[in-house]
């Protein structure tokens, strides 16, 4: 199961992660999201303990979501370092999720 970012933790979380982080900014009544989500699941148990994976329910936790010009969702976004470094708006399929996380390890 994907980690549960909120604006509380991201910073600790995402920005001074040492792993590459793949978070997936969603919310409850986006079919889409609900489309993207269990391929975000599956990412996090697969890459367990090598890259942190999770998702930030912009209804509830808007700073970030508006700090990083996330418009429309669900959106994931690929941090290393603390930055920005892959994009994916819209549902994609597994291995474009995956690939962004391989091309950082």
């Amino acid at each position: 199961m994907a980690l549960e970012i909120t604006d509380a933790n991201f910073e600790e979380t995402v920005l001074k992660s040492e792993k590459p982080v793949m978070v997936d900014f969603w919310a409850a009544w986006c079919g889409p999201c609900r489309m993207v989500g269990p391929i975000i699941d599956e990412i996090s148990t697969e890459y367990e303990g090598i890259a942190v994976v999770g998702k930030v329910d912009v209804d509830a936790n808007q700073e970030f979501a508006a700090k990083y010009g996330v418009r429309n969702i669900p959106t994931v976004l690929i941090f290393q370092n603390g930055e920005v470094v892959g994009r994916q708006v819209g549902v994609a399929p597994k291995n474009a999720y995956s690939d962004a996380i391989d091309a950082l390890l």
